[in-house]
């Protein structure tokens, strides 16, 4: 855990009051951190960590799903980590991930085997049910890739706002699926890689027609992965702009490239 004074260590060199930073690929702001355990239906505990505000209650809550595990997907993929150390200190959200049955990170293994997005159904439903059994506010699901298709085919996991879905491929997503994610009502938002491995803008239209009230946002010049500070500024903006648009309100220009208060590097990057 970060405290506010940032002289706690997560594995890099801590930077306790120093001037105004860079915000950089593997910067850590301050925050509370937690390592928690999630219990499915079936009986399966899920690795994760949830991130708070350091010094205020959360505004807004984000549960993030993570890339395809078979393909190296997991809670510690880039654009996971990065709003977990960004967004509790710049945008008060909580920020709660954690790895799908059988899938393993630094923080660990999450029982189970992989299984394509169906049973992965659980894996989010634990999720959702630990955000109310904390009563943590205004809960927004967030997908990446992977991540992205098990929100889809699972649209009625509980008391949730709206979702994010970051380079939805539609891989494992049925337009029925997408239908029925529809009939929820929930507002949904997909953030289209320009140049993505998958599914491009134009088909990404084409696609998203059985959810008539979805927002589809392009990335420019961004690929599947997201690479680089002006891709992951964007992803979390647009994060930002749906689950907190008062911080916008309040900041039209979006989040900071700057901190000027404790930080620390992580050096595994």
């Amino acid at each position: 855990m970060i405290g506010v004074t940032g002289t706690q260590r997560v594995g890099g060199e801590p930077m306790a009051d120093a001037p105004a930073a860079l915000i950089r690929a593997n910067s850590v702001l301050p925050a509370r951190r937690e390592p928690v355990r999630l219990q499915t239906a079936d009986g399966l505990c899920l690795v994760g960590e949830l991130a708070l505000p350091a010094d205020v209650d959360p505004v807004a809550t984000i549960v993030m799903v993570h890339p395809l595990p078979t393909h190296g997907g997991m809670m510690d993929s880039h654009l996971l980590r990065k709003a977990s150390w960004r967004l509790p200190a710049l945008a008060d959200i909580a920020v709660l991930r954690f790895n799908t049955r059988g899938t393993t990170s630094a923080s660990g293994t999450s029982e189970g085997e992989f299984d394509g997005g169906q049973a992965e159904g659980l894996d989010l439903a634990a999720a959702v049910d630990f955000v109310a059994e904390r009563a943590l506010p205004v809960p927004w699901l967030v997908g990446w890739s992977f991540g992205t298709d098990v929100i889809l085919k699972h649209p009625n996991v509980g008391p949730v706002v709206g979702a994010i879905l970051i380079s939805p491929p539609l891989r494992f997503s049925l337009e029925s699926d997408l239908e029925a994610w529809a009939e929820t009502g929930r507002p949904l938002v997909a953030l289209i890689p320009e140049l993505d491995d998958y599914l491009r803008p134009a088909e990404a239209a084409q696609r998203f027609t059985a959810i008539p009230a979805a927002q589809l946002l392009t990335g420019s010049g961004a690929k599947h992965l997201w690479v680089g500070e002006p891709s992951v500024q964007f992803v979390l903006n647009e994060i930002v702009r749906a689950v907190n648009p008062r911080y916008f309100e309040q900041h039209p220009v979006g989040l900071p490239d700057e901190w000027d208060g404790p930080m620390e590097r992580w050096t595994d990057l």
